[in-house]
C-alpha cells in the first residue's frame, strides 16, 4: 500500500492515505516505525470504518529533512494540524509506541478531541527507551559515522530485539530499509537523537485527566517497554483497562496479529456500537 497523498506543514512533506467509510479511525504508528506496521489492520478495518494511515515526518514515506526536527513536540503539534486538515473533530485513534505520546500531546496539549484512545504499547510514562536507544542518543554522532554495512548490521540487530517471535527476512527488510541509505542512515540517528523525556514529563501528570474511553493493550513479553507499564498507565486514566496479549513483544503487530486485530475489533465495536 501506498501513502499517496500529502499535507504538507511547515517545510515538511506527510504521506498519508485514506480508505473506507464511514467512522474515522486513525492509526498512528511509532519509531522506528512507520505506516507500514498498520497496513494489514487498517485494510481489515476499513471493512468498517475510514482509516486513515500516515508517516510522521523523519519516517517512512514523508519528508526526511535534516533541517527539520523530529521530536515529539513537533510530531503531536503536527497531528493535530493533520486532524485539522482532514477535517476530523473526533475520531477514534489506535496509537502505538511513539505515536501514543503523539496522540496524547494532541488531546492534551492542543486540545485534539478523540472520540476514544487505544493505546498499544506507547511511550507514555518515564523512563522509556531502550539501552540501545539511549546509548545512540547520547553517541548520535558517533553512530552516524559508521559504514555502511555496519550501520545496516546494527539496525537489523536493534529491530530484532521488537519481536519476541522473531521476525522473518521480509519483515526485517521492511523495517529496516528505510532506515540505510544516504537519506535513511542520517534520519535514523537524528530521531533518536532529538528523543526526550521532557515531551513526557510535561503531560505524565495530566493523564488523570483524559475524560474519553480509553483502551491500554501491551505486549506481554515486551521488552522495549515492560508490561508493567500498561497496569500503572491504566491506572493513570479514569475508566482505562489494561489487555495484555501472551506472546508478543513490542512488535505485537507481527508478534500476535490475530489477538491484536480481535483486540482492537472488540474495541472499536464497544466505543461506536
Amino acid at each position: 500500500m501506498e501513502l499517496t497523498r500529502q499535507f504538507s506543514w511547515r517545510g515538511r512533506t506527510v504521506a498519508w492515505e485514506t480508505f473506507g467509510s464511514g467512522t474515522p479511525v486513525v492509526l498512528c504508528h511509532g519509531t522506528p516505525w512507520s505506516a507500514w506496521l498498520w497496513e494489514p489492520f487498517a485494510t481489515a478495518l476499513a471493512e468498517e470504518y475510514q482509516v486513515f494511515l500516515w508517516d510522521m515526518p523523519g519516517y517512512g514515506s514523508s519528508s526526511k529533512d535534516p533541517e527539520h526536527d523530529v521530536d515529539l513536540g513537533v510530531q503531536g503539534e503536527l497531528f493535530a494540524e493533520l486532524l485539522e486538515h482532514w477535517g476530523l473533530e473526533r475520531p477514534h485513534v489506535i496509537a502505538h509506541d511513539y505515536g501514543g505520546a503523539v496522540s496524547l500531546r494532541a488531546h492534551l496539549v492542543h486540545g485534539k478531541e478523540f472520540a476514544s484512545l487505544a493505546l498499544v504499547d506507547v511511550v507514555a510514562l518515564r523512563p522509556w527507551g531502550s539501552a540501545f536507544f539511549r546509548l545512540v542518543a547520547e553517541n548520535a554522532e558517533v553512530f552516524e559515522q559508521l559504514p555502511g554495512n555496519i550501520h545496516k548490521a546494527a539496525v537489523e540487530s536493534y529491530i530484532a530485539t521488537a519481536s519476541h517471535r522473531g521476525l522473518t527476512a521480509t519483515q526485517l527488510d521492511a523495517l529496516t530499509g528505510p532506515w540505510c541509505g544516504d537519506e535513511g542512515k542520517p534520519a535514523f540517528y537524528r530521531q533518536i537523537e532529538e528523543a526526550d523525556e521532557c515531551y513526557t514529563n510535561e503531560i505524565q501528570d495530566r493523564y488523570g485527566e483524559i475524560a474519553i474511553p480509553v483502551t491500554v493493550i501491551w505486549g506481554a513479553q515486551d521488552s522495549w517497554i515492560p508490561v508493567d507499564r500498561a497496569h500503572r498507565l491504566a491506572e493513570c486514566i479514569p475508566g482505562a483497562r489494561a489487555t495484555i496479549i501472551e506472546g508478543a513483544g513490542h512488535l505485537i503487530q507481527l508478534d500476535a496479529p490475530v489477538e491484536l486485530a480481535i483486540a482492537l475489533h472488540r474495541w472499536l465495536g464497544s466505543v461506536t456500537g
